[in-house]
């Protein structure tokens, strides 16, 4: 299928998807928002797709925030029902049951920064800019910031963040855990099709029932967490890649795992 406001490749069960709006420095308006449901539903069913690496078009956004022609026509209820919407987008690709990696170059404000939130994983360029301006607008984040960001940096810097409106550095998105990694801009890619790699490389019944436990921890109490764990690591001693990998350690070979 072919996108206007994406760029899609699948390339030995890596799927690399960019925001391509560079003139707009990739802000999502609502055909990006369809566009991304759309795509990412296909990739949640794709069998030749094991990981997903997110990015942005052009040199200078990852996605710089939302259209604000589409904002200036909401009121109480129709801003209710867009917040929905993008929240929808986001929550399928936080699901997908495959790891999603954000590689993100240059500005993630706003709705971009909610995006990569939405990602398993965040790699950013040394030229990465990360903020919540919405306040500056006399709006909150609509599409999960409120939520994602205090999980993942705490309450304090969240509160931070999105009550001043105020953006921070790549270097500073690492000291804070916002992001995992931070690369020189010309090794942004590699550096995301290399974590790629390594995850493509075992076996994936494990790789997508750890990607479940761990989604799961800001919806379950310690002890259902467990539980659910507990689930999930009794079904991976059930599958064919469980038996390949203590079998290749034992041999002290490379395991052979089918995913299966």
């Amino acid at each position: 299928m072919n996108y206007e406001t994406l760029q899609v490749e699948r390339r030995d069960r890596i799927a690399f998807v960019a925001i391509n709006r560079p003139d707009k420095l990739n802000a999502l308006n609502a055909q990006a928002r369809s566009e991304l449901k759309d795509l990412f539903l296909a990739l949640q069913n794709d069998d030749a797709v094991d990981v997903v690496i997110l990015t942005g078009a052009g040199e200078k956004a990852f996605v710089a925030g939302t259209d604000i022609k589409e904002l200036t026509e909401l009121d109480e209820q129709k801003g209710m029902l867009f917040s929905e919407d993008g929240q929808a987008v986001f929550n399928l690709i936080e699901n997908l049951g495959k790891p999603v990696i954000a590689a993100v170059n240059g500005y993630a404000l706003g709705g971009g920064a909610e995006l990569a939130l939405a990602c398993h994983m965040r790699i950013a360029s040394e030229n990465a800019k990360f903020g919540q301006p919405e306040v500056n607008l006399g709006i909150i984040p609509g599409y999960g910031g409120t939520q994602r960001l205090a999980r993942l940096v705490g309450k304090g810097r969240a509160m931070e963040l999105i009550l001043t409106g105020e953006s921070i550095d790549a270097p500073e998105a690492l000291r804070i855990g916002l992001v995992n990694k931070v690369v020189a801009v010309p090794e942004l890619m590699k550096a995301a099709e290399s974590m790629a790699r390594k995850i493509i490389d075992k076996g994936q019944v494990a790789v997508r029932l750890a990607l479940m436990a761990i989604t799961a921890t800001h919806e379950l109490s310690l002890e259902s967490g467990q539980a659910f764990e507990a689930e999930l690591f009794g079904r991976c001693c059930a599958s064919e890649d469980f038996k390949e990998g203590t079998r290749a350690f034992l041999e002290k070979r490379k395991p052979a795992f089918k995913n299966k």
